[in-house]
């Protein structure tokens, strides 16, 4: 579909051309005209669908109409608040958020976005918050902090956002989010993205929305055509460490994003990688924003070949060169694989999937797989396959059917010898 056909405003078609964008994506398509109606909206989407211009046009289309509305002009020096709030799990995603909205806005003339996170100074975000403002996107725990000393006015929001709400209630922030609602006006428009509403998603989606449309376009049984995927099985540590070895050398690989289980693993295996000549850094929750910055920026410039993160560090990244994605040490959470592999195969491009699993990750790769109703294909490298048998995984239960489950030759490392830092954790048994 077309964005001419979506009902958007002059200045926002204009920026989407500039953007290179002519055709709508499918959940754009489904999600923009209802949301431009002013209706609330319960919406399921894949990573790198287009799922934030979704929410982020309409929102512009708000501002633009009341700058239009001579009854809702805005008089200087009165703190008003933003007329939008965009709530993100991270860091990393809020910042992504505000720079769709400076892109597609680019042709709004004035617009005033802030974001208001944590790991950043209070000066510059009180200062934001208090001047004039239309869009205001952050995190639940920074925006409740500025709440509590009455720095953030939000009694004038006319549209709420809360994306990715599932990993903010995986996140603890379900009170918080509950606390901020509570601080806007009934009478608002209310857009949630999740991955899943089931469970407490689904009880905070009830309690927020109003009447909600439920548009499903991608779920976690989807094919991830532009992904390919593959499971390597290592017989222990020293084998899984030759076979990323292989892999970092290979000639089609532009640049990776390798998974870790904690934050300790994320530092000690980019150091490692780091002493063997790789442009690395690690990213992950335990680092000052400012440093995490300089990572993302080090890996959209191409300077960094190799990014090791945590699951939580990587959401949001939306860098189309990231040609591979290997998980080292597997999620706590079957559905967070889907999140991860989505870091690659974006924009349309090719991405490459790797699994590197040892036999103890067995029970967790039959849970991913029962979840994405997919086999991970199992592949070798020559010189490099494991000596022991694979692990037997039942095949995925398809849907439909009864009782079925929703869907989804080169020198190794030397072992790690425990230093101030200590030997990796073994996948999945700390918290990230």
């Amino acid at each position: 579909m077309s964005f001419d056909s979506l009902g958007l405003h002059e200045a926002l078609s204009r920026a989407v051309a500039d953007a290179g964008y002519s055709s709508a994506t499918e959940v754009q398509a489904k999600a923009i005209p209802p949301a431009l109606a002013g209706a609330d909206l319960m919406v399921s989407s894949s990573t790198g669908s287009g799922k934030t211009a979704s929410f982020i046009l309409p929102a512009l289309q708000r501002v633009l109409a009341a700058r239009a509305d001579n009854t809702q002009r805005r008089e200087k020096g009165v703190v008003y608040g933003p007329r939008i709030l965009v709530l993100c799990p991270t860091r990393e995603l809020a910042m992504q958020v505000a720079k769709a909205a400076t892109i597609y806005g680019r042709h709004v003339q004035g617009l005033r976005v802030a974001t208001v996170v944590g790991g950043v100074p209070y000066p510059a975000q009180i200062k934001a918050l208090r001047g004039p403002l239309d869009i205001l996107i952050s995190t639940p725990g920074r925006l409740l902090d500025h709440l509590q000393t009455g720095r953030a006015v939000l009694e004038n929001v006319e549209t709420l956002v809360l994306d990715e709400a599932d990993r903010m209630l995986d996140m603890g922030f379900i009170d918080d989010i509950r606390t901020v609602a509570d601080h806007l006006p009934v009478a608002r428009q209310t857009l949630m993205y999740s991955a899943t509403f089931a469970g407490s998603v689904g009880g905070l989606a009830r309690s927020l929305l109003r009447e909600p449309q439920r548009i499903d376009v991608a779920s976690h049984t989807d094919t991830h055509e532009h992904i390919e995927q593959r499971l390597h099985w290592a017989d222990d540590a020293r084998h899984k460490n030759a076979l990323l070895e292989h892999l970092l050398t290979e000639r089609d690989l532009d640049q990776a994003v390798i998974f870790t289980s904690t934050q300790r693993d994320a530092d000690w295996l980019a150091d490692r990688l780091a002493d063997m000549g790789h442009a690395v850094a690690s990213l992950h929750g335990g680092m000052p924003q400012g440093r995490r910055n300089r990572v993302l920026q080090g890996l959209r410039s191409r300077h960094l070949r190799v990014l090791v993160a945590t699951d939580v560090a990587a959401r949001g990244i939306d860098v189309p060169s990231i040609s591979h994605v290997i998980n080292y040490g597997l999620p706590m959470k079957a559905e967070d694989y889907v999140h991860r592999i989505g870091r690659t195969g974006r924009a349309g491009r090719q991405g490459l999937a790797i699994t590197l699993a040892e036999r103890m990750d067995a029970g967790m790769i039959r849970r991913i797989q029962q979840f994405t109703t997919q086999d991970i294909p199992v592949a070798t490298v020559a010189g490099l396959e494991p000596r022991q048998p694979a692990p037997k995984l039942f095949a995925p239960r398809p849907e439909g059917r009864p009782g079925a489950r929703p869907g989804f030759g080169k020198k190794p490392f030397a072992p790690h010898r425990p230093g101030p830092r200590g030997a990796p954790a073994r996948a999945g048994r700390a918290p990230r």
